[in-house]
């Protein structure tokens, strides 16, 4: 999958751990399921670990069900600060009359074999939900998982976030703040249980900036929501959701404390490590074999154009369109349609498009003549865009989701098995 990029950030590599100050790790405790292979069950438990406090943030799920590892992580980032992240996969910790202990142990366990205060420790959690915990493998791994802790090891740390994920998911890239070359890097698992209303599933993200902490929350809320909270696999919001920031201020640049250029080159980092990991999870849908981008234009306001986008990303009969291949333009008028915003669907245009080429297929509300050949060869690709127009006004977004398939109902038909 290509990567986005916008101006004056290269992309580089190392994931958690590219950033100055930050080790990862990952073993096999004992939670996990059969893995990737039949000769080695994968990593179901990982660790990062800044050199030095750093400030943080994060955003969490919307869902009325939250998984206990969010109170605790609210709890101890209240301050604005951190210094570790743990992490497990296979259980989601959630529904569980004793999950708010265990989350609280998994950070005591993580701090007394660091040697850092448990108050310092974000702690998640991902797998099934409503099933209790076992905490004893955690115990019994903490002190391996801690001596697995390198500067090269965010690799195994995304293994074991990983649940039906098929591709890891990881970027890094390098800026300048002022004269100081800065770093970010971040991870994401999400493959099924896929609608955001506020984060989306777990992602975790390094960077050597320094920032005040408010500053940090207020870039991280802002993009959050023009990029995971755009994402739709599914429909379905996860209990567990998060993504925080970690910033360790190693870079040396003048302290963003206030709204400036310097804050701007930092969002746009930000926004590029998000905006890419989001189309990374798209494309990695449960089942998936396209990543579609739906761009709306010509709306009145943001927040229509991104209302409609939503919408038909989300069709079920468009996705099912766009696996088959099939340019049943139709559908996405239909998507259109009950999007639920104002304009004139009388005024609206669609193409659809790809590396293959760009074709209209509706114009003013109403078909168009186009070629069914054609039609079909654009969206055999692995990547689609499909282009809205209401012809309206000024204001764009864009959303990414992907099409539905026989294997997304055979994924989810034994999720526990």
């Amino acid at each position: 999958m290509k990567l986005k990029k916008i101006k004056n950030i290269e992309f580089a590599q190392g994931g958690v751990c590219a950033a100055k100050g930050f080790k990862a790790g990952g073993i096999q405790c004992g939670l996990a399921h059969s893995g990737a292979s039949v000769t080695k069950k994968k990593n179901d438990i990982a660790l990062i670990l800044a050199d030095n406090i750093c400030t943080a943030a994060a955003v969490y799920t919307t869902n009325k069900v939250k998984g206990a590892p969010i109170q605790v992580t609210k709890e101890h980032i209240v301050n604005g600060l951190a210094r570790a992240v743990i992490v497990n996969s296979v259980n989601a910790n959630t529904c569980n009359a004793d999950g708010i202990d265990k989350a609280r142990k998994m950070c005591s366990l993580a701090a007394n074999q660091l040697g850092i205060s448990e108050n310092d420790v974000i702690v998640a959690s991902t797998g099934v939900i409503g099933q209790p915990l076992p905490i004893e493998p955690i115990e019994n791994g903490m002190k391996s998982l801690c001596e697995s802790l390198s500067y090269d090891g965010n690799s195994a740390a995304l293994e074991a976030i990983m649940t039906t994920d098929t591709q890891p998911k990881e970027i890094a890239v390098k800026f300048k703040i002022g004269d100081k070359l800065c770093t970010m890097g971040g991870m994401l698992k999400g493959s099924g249980m896929i609608h955001p209303n506020m984060a989306t599933t777990l992602t975790f993200i390094t960077t050597d900036i320094c920032i005040s902490a408010e500053l940090l929350q207020r870039a991280l809320s802002d993009v959050v929501k023009i990029t995971l909270n755009r994402v739709s696999v599914d429909g379905d919001t996860s209990t567990n959701d998060m993504v925080c920031v970690l910033a360790s201020g190693l870079a040396q640049n003048t302290k963003i404390s206030h709204e400036d250029a310097d804050f701007d080159a930092f969002r746009d980092a930000l926004y590029t490590v998000m905006l890419n990991l989001a189309r990374m999870m798209a494309r990695d849908g449960e089942g998936a074999t396209k990543l579609i981008e739906c761009l709306c234009a010509g709306a009145d306001t943001e927040k229509t154009a991104e209302i409609v986008a939503k919408s038909v990303i989300t069709s079920n009969l468009f996705k099912a369109a766009m696996f088959g291949e099939d340019a049943n333009w139709g559908r996405i008028l239909c998507a259109v349609g009950y999007a639920q915003a104002d304009f004139d669907i009388a005024k609206v245009d669609v193409n659809i498009g790809s590396e293959k080429g760009i074709i209209a297929v509706c114009r003013h509300g109403a078909g168009v003549d186009f070629s069914e050949e054609t039609a079909k060869d654009i969206l055999s690709q692995d990547e689609i865009q499909i282009y809205i127009n209401l012809n309206d006004g000024n204001a764009s977004a864009t959303a990414w989701g992907c099409d539905l398939t026989y294997d997304y109902v055979k994924i989810n038909g034994d999720y526990r098995s």
